[in-house]
């Protein structure tokens, strides 16, 4: 009896660590659905705007965006920034600047998208983290960048930053070439970042799960965080509904 007695206490002492187990995952999976839900309902910056390209077509400007990018005849974009321009949630609060003029176009983000553009970043001898940007924006306090941007060496390479409250910062490769190709894909469940020098061999910079609302902004900017103003050069850009079929190779 005492043997059967143990037995039962210990099953039913099982059975209540994996009760509060289940709860604490709950109570986590609920606390971070809150989190981001707080995030999505932050401010979104911005205001209408109607700039039509061959592929796409912008209709918000974020910090007169508008105003700084001019597109010629052949859809290639001109954007110049002025002094000590980002776009940075830094963790510490130190370097936080949220001041670059970003171009934005809405995307459906229930169905699978890929935007493209060759880019031409304006570096300068003094112009440490200079870029031309690529974003995916839902509002000031979750986004991603995506930059062929001049490092602390003088290099010029591929960067992502990721925001959801505050941003990460990761260094990839060094190109030497003046303009890279760069796409952002998702087929609704993961989001990929690629850089190409032809526009056919992709290499793969980063993946995640999509976990963006329904609606989302795709936008081009150049930033300047500490030199005294720059411009970078956005041409062949695309946005379409449609996704790379490879998330490795990015085709």
């Amino acid at each position: 009896m005492k043997t059967k007695a143990i037995f039962t206490c210990t099953v039913l002492g099982i059975i209540l660590l994996c009760s509060c187990g289940n709860k604490s995952t709950q109570n986590s999976s609920q606390a971070d659905s809150a989190t981001a839900s707080a995030k999505d309902s932050a401010r979104v910056s911005g205001i209408p705007c109607d700039i039509t390209l061959p592929k796409i077509h912008f209709t918000k400007a974020v910090n007169g965006a508008d105003t700084l990018a001019k597109a010629d005849k052949n859809g290639k974009v001109t954007f110049r920034v002025g002094e000590k321009k980002d776009f940075f949630c830094d963790p510490n609060n130190k370097l936080s600047n949220n001041t670059a003029p970003i171009l934005l176009a809405k995307v459906d983000n229930t169905r699978p998208f890929t935007f493209v553009s060759k880019v031409t970043s304006g570096f300068t001898k003094e112009g440490l983290y200079n870029a031309g940007v690529l974003y995916i924006y839902v509002n000031d306090n979750r986004w991603q960048k995506f930059c062929f941007e001049q490092d602390e060496r003088g290099n010029h390479r591929i960067v992502t930053v990721r925001t959801i409250g505050t941003s990460d910062d990761n260094n990839h490769d060094v190109v030497t070439s003046p303009w890279v190709y760069m796409k952002i894909s998702s087929d609704t469940h993961t989001v990929a970042s690629y850089y190409s020098l032809d526009k056919n061999n992709w290499q793969l910079v980063r993946l995640y799960k999509n976990d963006y609302p329904a609606e989302i902004w795709m936008g081009i900017s150049s930033q300047c965080p500490v030199d005294k103003g720059t411009t970078s050069y956005f041409d062949e850009i695309s946005l379409d509904q449609n996704s790379v079929t490879d998330f490795r190779l990015g085709n």
